[in-house]
């Protein structure tokens, strides 16, 4: 994977990181870092290593070790930290002299096999074997880092040993080389008379990389503000660039680079360091001798004056307003500090202005300049700053260690101390200290480094109606020079190597040499959340859940858009990205920003679509609304959103305009990043209700609409839906809260929330929904102040029992002589299993309501039954911890799944393939089956199909929590062709053609992400959103470990083969003859 400077997050985001859900909590961390503290010290010899530094780091609550390797050099940093989630890394200074991509290809080619692990492509096989959180590869403008992190010690070590086989000892064979970086072949591998052309799977990837403007912005940034070195070629690879690399040049980038000597390791966790020390000693590095590593990147020489250029890019055709593609930037070279290149540089702009502004931009940030070196800056603004630090030292980061080696990553490349760099909290002291002796510190700062700073770029990048013409040109004329270049018996040459790498790549390959962990080892039960649910404001539902959260609290609501007029639903995501930007009560959109800065960690709200556990055609919609604060803040924070609900501004015309134009820009650079999440949004738009409001909030529809809105002259008419909108959303109608904080707050949190409610507005009538049919669900809380035990789970009405043998919503019908007679034997026999007084009717099994009556009907029934038989179970007694939350689910008795296919044409080299169907809900048995064929058909299938014989970047089979099963590709050179390999893939799928061991594997694979820690400001959020409780997930967990051979093939068959569930489709990417001839294709 290739990572761009400009886009690396700053200190801040790096290590707060809330996109995945791994944790890490601080509060326990004393155990690990505690006995770090005492164990080691300065000049003891571990396994060839030798101690040079012990260093606490209270503020991270973890203990730095430094080490270095006796007989290479090679340097080690361990972060002893309470934390199961350990992570290892290596890293290489990797800095190339020209744009042949020669370190990216590297990282993908040694991967590929090596000397203790021959097999083929071992990293993607121990997805498979593994139990891991993370496994990875990057490589940056200077340096590759391969890291991976797992909760398991055996896997750790297994992990370990791949990980170091392959960066010390890789096979670096020819045909991985062709494969992975780039090759000559025929269009047709096996047919000599069809053309010759470029594939690859690294030359495919930068293709699609160099597809996003925001990216060629970025490189051109550093390639002309850092001209001297390793900074102005392209480390990831110029597609036209990439076939001058050589096999040879390759092997010996590998020897000058990938040696211990040039070498950094970082552990990080609770593990035992000697063991890992022991470990990379005798696998790796006793096996080398120390060298002076001539990779070393030295300074820019600054400029006497400043520079200005001006670049091209390919027109966006979903930017606001064809005239305003105009992006520009002033840079400045900051040698003195960290940042992602040897040489930290610090760039503002602006991006979708028309050309005739750049002056005008180009003046501002003189103005801006000028003003701060004059006033400075105001002292809320600072302090809003250190508070910003403050709280992302106390905020539990969900893949800590991941977040700390990429951190400190470049720092450390260019021999920087990062454990200096990890103290922050004394950094932030002398800082404060700088500012009280100095009140003009800042100002100073901003004149030496900016003001008077003749290392200063300006460059501004316009769009070219012919650019993408012109790369396709040029790339035409590198392959034309190429091939001319051949004699016959190259030529022949050519055709042979291909025709054996085919052979190779559908060759089954032998990977019992690889460790492997075994299904034996996943833990049998998951460990249960106490969450309890309490009555707030007379009858707001919130949930509680205690946490080890280190003095931060953090807060969600609900709330439903059930009532909302059809025509203002496209609107909502808009409405949601404005709102805590706008202004509120007395603060302008200035004054509020600063003061969530000041006071809280952000406030943030996103629509939801959130479907239905256990049918296909029910679902919930509204927005989550979330913030987090230190506990302190707690008041000021609820504060903020009381006025945000009651009195938000909508009168600031200009700004909102702003605001919409980046939103729109942001959504349109967006889309070639995630193009294959957009084409599976639009394949699964017809299959159930919820996937129309799904592609309505987050698809193509979503990014066109904002284009629309962007361009428009009046943009009154959108600024008028808000306050309607606001209407039927912020009030305490249909909502419900969560919080997740330690014991300690937890009696200053009931306060201040019911506070917050008490503010909010009522309706005076009951508004109607707007959706035919919506139906409560109320799920019963846990008891409180404790977990529920499977043996002492009471029958209730609509509430998840554990004693059943299958994981559904039920019904508790109070009537012990009544029988279902007509539901069937499957259901019977269920409903016989459960063996309690009072029957329970599974009114969304797949095994009846979906097999046994139409789908309309099955819906009418289910919407009779849910309103004829409702029975609450009695309240228990005690001070509002009794309440029931409720879940208005939606529900369209009249829908009919329907076929769709859509080629959503793009300027881009490469395609986004999905192919969608509609499959099973999570509750159902069947659902737990095709996770595993998901997971089992990406390993042992498509990744062979479309990666490495197809040559797209990524490819693979998913199953969403909704029931729409996925296949997709990503950057891929081919679309049609790719939707004949899906349909290859079902078929070997119903063929069964895989073993158990096969089986096994996938089953590793899955239960890797479903037990992935979770960060405790994430604790009972399934609960809260999904209403999914612990018993729920472990039944399901229990039909994972119960999955069979049999069962694989019947899920295959029954769901997946042609007629037997209704498929979308979708591309994004270049005009296709092939598609446009074909009517049942709608061409946007």
């Amino acid at each position: 994977m290739w990572r761009s400077g400009w886009r690396t997050s700053g200190v801040l985001r790096r290590l707060s990181g809330r996109s995945a859900s791994l944790g890490a909590w601080r509060w326990a961390s004393t155990t690990a870092c505690e006995r770090a503290l005492l164990r080691y010290r300065v000049g003891e010899k571990i396994h060839g290593f030798t101690v040079s530094q012990v260093t606490s780091v209270p503020e991270l609550t973890l203990t730095a070790v430094k080490l270095s390797h006796d007989g290479t050099g090679a340097q080690h940093l361990h972060l002893a930290r309470e934390d199961r989630n350990n992570l290892f890394s290596v890293q290489f200074r990797t800095a190339p002299a020209d744009s042949s991509g020669a370190p990216h290809v590297l990282e993908h080619t040694v991967l590929c096999g090596s000397q203790r692990y021959p097999c083929r492509d071992p990293f993607f096989k121990m997805l498979n074997r593994s139990l891991s959180t993370f496994m990875n590869a990057f490589t940056a403008s200077d340096y590759t880092l391969y890291p991976f992190s797992t909760q398991n010690p055996k896997d750790f070590q297994n992990l370990l040993s791949v990980y170091l086989d392959a960066a010390f000892f890789p096979c670096l064979r020819e045909l991985d080389f062709c494969q992975e970086g780039w090759r000559l072949e025929h269009e047709d591998p096996s047919d000599p008379q069809t053309p010759l052309v470029f594939k690859g799977v690294v030359f495919n990837e930068m293709k699609g990389a160099f597809t996003d403007n925001e990216r060629i912005f970025s490189q051109h940034v550093q390639s002309r503000l850092l001209p001297d070195h390793t900074y102005s070629v392209v480390s990831g690879g110029d597609p036209l660039c990439i076939p001058d690399l050589t096999w040879e040049q390759l092997r010996q980038f590998h020897a000058t680079h990938y040696h211990p000597s040039n070498a950094r390791f970082f552990t990080y966790g609770n593990f035992p360091l000697e063991q890992h020390l022991k470990q990379i000693h005798e696998e790796a590095l006793s096996k080398f001798q120390r060298i002076k590593p001539r990779t070393a990147v030295p300074a820019q020489k600054p400029w006497d004056k400043p520079r200005e250029f001006q670049v091209t890019c390919a027109p966006d055709s979903l930017a606001a307003g064809s005239s305003e593609q105009t992006t520009i930037s002033v840079s400045f070279l900051l040698p003195e500090y960290n940042g992602c290149t040897r040489d930290a540089y610090f760039s503002v702009g602006l991006q979708g202005i028309a050309e005739k502004d750049i002056q005008t931009v180009r003046d501002l940030v003189d103005r801006t300049l000028d003003d701060i070196i004059e006033k400075g800056f105001e002292d809320d603004r600072i302090e809003a700053l250190l508070h910003k630090i403050e709280i992302q030292m106390k905020h539990q980061s969900v893949s800590f260690g991941l977040a700390l080696t990429s951190y400190i990553a470049s720092c450390w490349n260019h021999d920087g101390d990062p454990v200096e760099l990890l103290k922050l909290g004394s950094q932030v002291a002398r800082f404060r200290k700088c500012l009280e002796e100095n009140p003009k510190f800042l100002q100073e700062k901003v004149k030496q480094y900016f003001k008077n700073n003749q290392h200063k770029l300006t460059l501004s990048m316009k769009p070219d109606d012919k650019y993408s013409e012109k790369q396709m040109q040029l790339e035409t004329e590198k392959l034309k020079q190429k091939v001319n270049s051949l004699s016959p018996e190259d030529k022949q040459q050519i055709y042979e190597k291909g025709l054996e790498l085919q052979a190779q790549q559908s060759q089954p390959q032998d990977a019992s040499c690889l460790p492997a962990l075994k299904v034996s080892d996943i833990e049998p039960r998951i460990p249960f959340t106490e969450v309890e649910v309490a009555l707030a404001a007379g009858d707001t539902p919130v949930q509680y859940c205690t946490q080890p959260t280190n003095g931060v609290i953090y807060f969600r609501a609900f709330s439903s858009l059930n009532t909302l007029p059809e025509e203002l639903r496209p609107y909502v995501p808009l409405f949601c990205n404005v709102l805590t930007k706008l202004g509120c009560g007395g603060l302008d959109y200035r004054e509020l920003a600063q003061q969530v800065d000041l006071k809280t960690g952000g406030l943030a709200a996103a629509p939801h679509v959130l479907p239905d556990d256990s049918h296909l055609d029910t679902y919930e919609q509204g927005v989550l609304f979330s913030s987090f604060c230190l506990d302190r803040n707690l008041p000021d924070m609820m504060h903020l959103w009381s006025e945000i609900f009651n009195n938000p501004c909508f009168e600031e015309e200009e700004h909102f305009r702003v605001l919409v134009k980046m939103t729109a820009q942001e959504l349109s650079n967006g889309v070639p990043d995630a193009g294959h999440l957009y084409a599976s949004i639009r394949a699964g738009r017809m299959l159930a209700p919820a996937g129309d409001l799904q592609e309505t909030f987050g698809g193509m529809d979503q990014v066109r609409l904002m284009k629309s809105v962007a361009e428009m002259t009046d943009i009154k008419p959108i600024l008028r839906k808000l306050p309607r909108i606001k209407k039927h959303l912020l009030n305490c109608d249909n909502f419900r809260c969560s919080v997740n904080a330690t014991p300690q707050q937890m009696s200053q949190v009931e306060n201040s929330v019911d506070s917050f409610l008490r503010t909010l507005s009522r309706s005076k009538k009951e508004r109607k929904p707007v959706p035919p049919h919506v139906v409560e669900v109320r799920l019963c809380p846990l008891p409180a102040r404790r977990a529920r035990k499977p043996s002492e789970s009471k029958p209730c009405s609509l509430a998840f029992d554990p004693v059943l043998p299958c994981s559904h919503l039920s019904l508790a019908v109070k009537s012990p002589d009544w029988r279902a007679t007509w539901a069937g034997d499957a259901a019977a026999s269920e409903l016989e299993a459960s063996r309690r007084c009072t029957l329970t009717l599974i009114v969304s099994s797949v095994h009846f309501l979906e097999r046994t009556l139409p789908a309309h009907l099955s819906l009418g029934v289910f919407s009779f039954l849910w309103e004829t038989f409702y029975f609450q179970k009695p309240a228990p007694k005690g001070p509002g911890r009794h309440s029931l939350v409720t879940r208005k689910l939606v529900m369209d008795p009249t829908f009919k799944p329907c076929p769709m296919k859509t080629h959503f044409l793009f300027p881009f080299p490469v395609n986004y393939v999905a192919e969608c169907i509609r499959t099973a809900p999570y509750a159902a048995p069947a659902h737990a089956s095709l996770k595993i064929l998901a997971r089992l058909m990406t390993a042992k299938f498509l990744h062979t199909e479309i990666r490495e014989k197809g040559g797209a970047y990524g490819g693979g089979a998913r199953l969403s929590y909704g029931g729409i099963f996925t296949l997709y590709s990503y950057r891929d050179p081919h679309s049609t062709e790719t939707l004949q390999s899906f349909l290859k893939a079902i078929d070997w799928a119903k063929s069964g053609r895989f073993t158990q061991q096969d089986i096994n594997e996938a089953k590793l694979s899955v239960f890797a992400a479903v037990d992935a820690p979770v960060a405790p400001s994430d604790k009972g959020l399934d609960c809260f959103l999904y209403g999914l409780s612990d018993e729920v997930k472990q039944a399901h967990r229990e039909q994972l470990f119960a999955i069979r051979h049999e069962d694989l093939v019947d899920v295959s068959n029954r769901y997946l083969g042609a007629g037997r569930s209704t498929h979308g489709v979708a591309v994004l990417g270049p005009d296709n003859a092939s598609i446009a001839k074909d009517p049942s294709w709608v061409i946007r």
